[in-house]
């Protein structure tokens, strides 16, 4: 299979978004919730399978908890809502605690005792790190949550935890309507005129500022692409930088970068090719919602960075052949004149 028209490989544009991991709402005393259904579900299994301590029912503590957490949804709506909220708060740190004394018993049980089961050792193994990953993160929740209810304090961003079961996580402040901020993984798209996706990058920790991912994103290109295949980058006033006027000036490749000054952009609006380049990059933004939604899926489901971060190879993939099998080709016949010419 020919191409009508060669891949234009000169121009590319950049954008960055996020793929929200698949999570609820970080509320800070839904963690509790969630950290006592694990356990408790966990500990229900082992009692099921022969191992047990004394304790009520672990089917008790999923009611009581859900009970909580009912109260703490009424409480906003009463007239003393912030002392009903930390009296509620209360009585789930006591719940949790309990709750937490329970399953670190009969982890240890299943530690100790797992041959008097059916369960192999890797099975046991995947319980108890159920477990300890619960009861390694569950003190941090109590105290965010603490932190934030009761002592109403605000919690740094970096030392929130947003979910105990994707640590990878991050708050991405978008800025936009509907979005002001998300929760999962910034995501770099670069895209050439066809649409194809010619660079990308998933981050596990927290994105540097999107001026600070140009440099490397073109280094990237240029290894797969060669040095001087690009002429021309397009990217919104997030990538530019004094650094990043400097590279592409050094590299000679055409600033399509929108400024940051509003006097600097008055002048370079009136540049034909300027002007030209901010007119495609509109269509990036369909792109990367094109990517998220058919390919990706929204959200993605993929659990952890590493499974996620494949999910994203696979989907650029599988959007790079859908885009080059809409493109023009040549008939067969034409093909075989050509050869034989």
């Amino acid at each position: 299979m020919w191409l009508a028209n060669d891949l234009e490989l000169a121009s590319v544009w950049m954008d960055t978004t996020c793929v929200e991991a698949n999570i609820h709402f970080p509320v800070d005393w839904v963690l509790l919730r969630d950290g006592t259904r694990t356990l408790m579900k966990a500990t229900d299994l082992i009692r099921e399978h022969g191992l047990k301590s004394r304790m009520q029912e672990p089917g008790h503590f999923l009611r009581a908890m859900n009970q909580q957490c009912m109260a703490m949804a009424q409480a906003g709506k009463q007239t003393d809502s912030k002392k009903a909220r930390k009296r509620v708060l209360r009585q789930m740190k006591e719940l949790t605690r309990v709750v937490r004394n329970h399953a670190r018993r009969h982890r240890d049980l299943l530690d100790k005792h797992w041959e008097q089961t059916d369960w192999t050792r890797t099975q046991a193994e995947q319980v108890l790190s159920r477990i300890d990953g619960v009861l390694e993160q569950l003190p941090q929740a109590v105290k965010q949550a603490h932190e934030r209810i009761i002592g109403e304090r605000q919690v740094a961003n970096a030392d929130k935890i947003l979910s105990l079961y994707e640590p990878d996580v991050h708050v991405i402040v978008r800025g936009k309507a509907g979005a002001e901020v998300e929760f999962g993984n910034t995501l770099l798209i670069v895209e050439q005129a066809q649409g194809l996706v010619v660079d990308w990058h998933l981050y596990e920790e927290s994105a540097p500022a999107d001026s600070r991912q140009l440099p490397a994103s073109l280094a990237r290109m240029e290894a797969r692409l060669g040095e001087g295949t690009i002429t021309a980058l397009c990217g919104d006033r997030g990538f530019d930088s004094a650094e990043n006027r400097g590279l592409l000036a050094q590299k000679e490749i055409f600033n399509g970068l929108c400024p940051r000054g509003v006097q600097e952009m008055k002048r370079r609006r009136h540049g034909a090719k300027f002007n030209g380049l901010h007119r495609r990059r509109s269509q990036t933004e369909g792109r990367i919602g094109i990517l998220k939604n058919n390919f990706l899926g929204r959200p993605l489901r993929a659990k952890g960075y590493e499974s996620r971060a494949i999910a994203v190879v696979w989907s650029v993939l599988a959007h790079n052949l859908w885009v080059l099998a809409r493109l023009e080709r040549i008939e067969p016949a034409k093909i075989a004149l050509l050869k034989a010419a």
